[in-house]
């Protein structure tokens, strides 16, 4: 099958706005592929810092973009995947709010995202594929049959993101956090390289105090919608 043929579904939206969770959820209901396009930006963030390169120097950067080995492994026991970097097991170091700093930065940087365009597009496999991440519907796949713009207030974004690093025994507070996301926020709509903004044909969902199960029946109606009675 032609991979323009295959179909996708794009989940963009804002940092901690639960487009990971929804996406595994959805992807593993339709029997499709994932592509956490975040967890790719993190690895060069995390890899980057294993370096210890200059966030701000391009040529730097990219040049670990290029070089840098990224896989992903499914889990044994059904729990998260791992993300594999060159070799190292580095899925709990990437979703730390530092490497997520990194990540917002990095992805600011033209050449990085030109590095890992085609490294995205090569997840389009059949029998489909659920994609998330920023500019997934505007960029990466701007044919995509299915897209949807999820979102939340910062305030609950902020909270969630609390619950899920206190869980991982993380120290961090919830004032700080909510900062963050603000200031991330803005750094990614404010990006003169594909913006944060949803695309023209895009579903919006504000999440805010939905049930993680009332989103994904949401997303998943759009995908599948339910046939009238006969």
């Amino acid at each position: 099958m032609s991979p323009n043929l295959i179909p996708v579904l794009t989940i963009d939206g804002p940092s901690g706005s639960g487009k990971g969770t929804i996406a595994s959820r959805v992807a593993d209901a339709l029997g499709w592929h994932l592509l956490d396009s975040g967890a790719l930006y993190r690895a060069v963030g995390f890899a980057a810092g294993m370096e210890g390169l200059d966030l701000s120097d391009a040529d730097a950067v990219t040049r670990c973009a290029q070089t840098t080995r990224i896989s992903f492994r499914d889990p044994k026991d059904g729990g998260e995947t791992r993300v594999i970097i060159n070799g190292l097991d580095a899925t709990d170091d990437i979703r730390t709010e530092t490497c997520g700093a990194a990540a917002s930065a990095i992805a600011a940087i033209p050449s990085v995202r030109a590095a890992l365009f085609d490294k995205q597009r090569s997840f389009r496999k059949a029998p489909g594929l659920v994609a998330d991440g920023r500019d997934m519907g505007t960029v990466i796949f701007p044919d995509a049959g299915h897209k949807v713009f999820l979102t939340a207030s910062a305030e609950e974004r902020a909270r969630r993101r609390y619950k899920q690093l206190k869980e991982k025994g993380l120290g961090v507070t919830l004032a700080a956090l909510l900062r963050e996301i603000q200031a991330r926020d803005l750094r990614d709509a404010e990006r003169p390289v594909a913006p944060l903004k949803p695309a023209a044909d895009a579903v919006l969902i504000d999440s805010t105090g939905m049930p993680i199960d009332a989103v994904v029946a949401a997303v998943l109606v759009l995908v599948r919608p339910p046939r009238a009675d006969r």
